[in-house]
């Protein structure tokens, strides 16, 4: 599957359109290179890999007492360090990152995830190496 965005639900967005028809285009471009026997050399890519899913900060009636911090807003795959905002209470107090290493936040904030209890996803940056690949000749 392919996930495109950010986009808000219920909104058509050209340019995010776009993305997803080239994502698509380069897939198909690859199936069809490997379905003719090109070789593809061995490679490595850094990916984000989910940690875990974080909540907002909620009271003992489980409504929400902080919003996402300024700084956090709209830094999606941004590294955020131990001590760095990551929540804003009502009454303006910073609630900081506490972790031992680097983690990279994704769907900040994303309004689709506000009932299923989910502030961020928290990933951390991995490398992957594939070896070559090529279609075996029969």
């Amino acid at each position: 599957g392919v996930e495109v965005g950010p986009q808000p639900q219920g909104v058509a967005r050209a340019d995010v359109l776009d993305k997803m028809r080239k994502i698509v285009k380069h897939g198909l471009d690859f199936v069809q290179l490997f379905n003719e026997g090109k070789e593809f050399p061995p490679c490595t890519t850094e990916v984000f890999k989910i940690m875990e899913k974080v909540d907002y900060p909620r009271n003992k009636n489980g409504e929400i007492i902080a919003i996402i911090h300024p700084k956090l807003q709209d830094q999606d795959w941004q590294p955020v360090k131990n001590g760095d905002p990551l929540f804003l209470t009502l009454d303006g107090e910073v609630i900081p990152y506490q972790g031992n290493c680097t983690v990279y936040p994704t769907f900040i904030n994303e309004a689709a995830y506000y009932e299923k209890k989910q502030a961020f996803v928290k990933t951390e940056k991995i490398k992957l190496t594939a070896k070559h690949l090529r279609l075996p000749v029969s």
